[in-house]
């Protein structure tokens, strides 16, 4: 698809892009992308505008928890990429994403592409690739040495809800290499910067 993206960190001056992008339902089912940033225990107690606001603490006080991309004017996409460190159940131990070295969990040159969201106009028409490469440019740009990611491998139609983590196509189209296969169709990938 021919379409002029350009990227940019959520920053608090960005905030209101991101509330556009997410929309009122916080993007999937209310999450506002704090899956990964709080147990399972405490983010199911919340109410959406707890998340919301979450988030919204989370953005507004720094770094940029990931990128936007913006398109005729417009936020249409989101990629939550950052350290490690920043998305704690990323490292869980008991997770399929869980750091191959204890230390990677803290290390602020070992970062993780954990999330996608577009606009549902425009899933299934390949842009993905995109975002992956936009969110690779950012860790590089802000110096991180690995980028970890944990895909999935199939999925029934290229619009699915799933795809929030990215499938792991486009993750070998970039470079990235499977490190440890702990749960079937789950790989965790690594790019070496």
């Amino acid at each position: 698809m021919d379409i002029d993206l350009r990227f940019e960190p959520v920053t608090a001056e960005r905030w209101g892009d991101f509330e556009m992008l997410f929309g009122p339902q916080g993007a999937f089912y209310h999450c506002w992308c704090v899956a990964l940033r709080l147990p399972h225990a405490v983010r199911t107690r919340m109410q959406p505008q707890e998340r919301k606001d979450h988030i919204h603490d989370r953005i507004n006080a720094g770094p940029p928890p990931g990128i936007l991309a913006y398109a005729d004017g417009g936020p249409v996409a989101w990629v939550q990429v950052g350290p490690r460190h920043d998305v704690p159940q990323f490292n869980s131990p008991r997770t399929v994403s869980r750091p191959l070295e204890e230390a990677d969990a803290t290390d602020p040159f070992v970062w993780a592409v954990s999330c996608f969201f577009l606009t549902p106009k425009l899933r299934g028409k390949g842009l993905s690739h995109r975002l992956l490469s936009g969110a690779v440019d950012y860790a590089r740009q802000m110096g991180a040495r690995f980028v970890d990611a944990c895909p999935i491998d199939h999925v029934k139609q290229s619009k699915s809800v799933t795809l929030c983590i990215g499938s792991t196509a486009i993750f070998d189209a970039a470079g990235f290499d499977v490190v440890e296969r702990r749960k079937d169709g789950r790989p965790l990938m690594r790019l070496e910067l």
